[in-house]
């Protein structure tokens, strides 16, 4: 279920925030206790990639819609959905905005708190209404 496979990309980006790599023998354990199916892996390896290859312009993309708080003095939790999802609003066009914006506020609420999810959702209309 895409649900699960999203929640494990941003567990595995979320522990990223913390050695700045990506642990592979996490991502796999994460992946066999979720029993992800082959569409759900295919989705997390395609999507933890493009996060990788274009981590700067998301990085960039955060900071300048952040009125608050640098990317950098960002919760890490919430850094990591908006990673997740700005991940997947720049760069696979076959999901739709909305439902990575959405997907984005249910991680930020069930990670985080009902103010992350806020502010996270506030971050992605940005983003969204400019683009």
């Amino acid at each position: 279920m895409r649900k699960d496979a999203r929640e494990t990309a941003f567990e595995v980006i979320f522990a990223s925030q913390f050695t700045n790599e990506f642990d592979a023998n996490l991502k796999n354990a994460l992946i066999k206790g979720k029993k992800l199916d082959k569409d759900d892996i295919e989705y997390l390896n395609r999507v933890i990639a493009l996060f990788v290859e274009h981590k700067q312009e998301i990085l960039k993309a955060i900071d300048e819609r952040s009125a608050v708080f640098p990317e950098s003095g960002i919760f890490p939790a919430d850094k990591s959905v908006l990673e997740l999802a700005l991940a997947e609003i720049m760069f696979m066009e076959d999901i739709p905005n909305v439902v990575s914006a959405n997907e984005a506020a249910n991680l930020a609420s069930k990670f985080s708190s009902p103010k992350s999810a806020d502010f996270v959702s506030g971050i992605l209309a940005d983003i969204l209404r400019k683009d």
